[in-house]
């Protein structure tokens, strides 16, 4: 009876583990969702109104503003650093990515990193699309 009891604890303190993983993995999938989803509406808004947008990423605290110039802060333990034009880069961790009326930005890629893990979100600079790709480490 002992052995079973302990087996079943075994098994739920497993279970208890995967599933937290799990949360956290999903969790950090949709903040690069939505960093992407707001990159995307930043670029939206400057075609539909005919004038320059900025997307402003801050590197010291894990943030963006986007279109609508909310704050986002990205989930604990997530890093993000941006690849972008020399003259977007600002020497107290601010960056950004500048979006055009013809839908074209400066362009850059900004990494999200979670312990092993790595996403990339790419951003064109003739068309200013958008895609983001899972670094799965082997």
């Amino acid at each position: 009876m002992l052995a079973v009891i302990l087996l079943i604890g075994i098994a739920a303190a497993a279970t208890a583990i995967s599933v937290t993983h799990g949360l956290a993995s999903a969790r950090i999938d949709a903040a690069s969702s939505e960093l992407a989803a707001a990159l995307r509406a930043t670029r939206t808004q400057a075609v539909v109104h005919g004038a320059e947008r900025s997307f402003v990423l801050d590197t010291r605290n894990d943030s963006y503003h986007g279109a609508n110039g909310r704050e986002v802060t990205l989930p604990r333990g997530m890093r993000v650093g941006i690849t972008s034009a020399s003259m977007d880069q600002g020497r107290d961790g601010i960056a950004r990515i500048r979006f055009f009326p013809d839908g074209s930005s400066t362009g850059g890629r900004i990494t999200l990193e979670s312990g092993r893990r790595q996403w990339h979100v790419d951003v064109s600079w003739l068309t200013g699309g958008v895609s983001v790709v899972d670094m799965v480490p082997k």
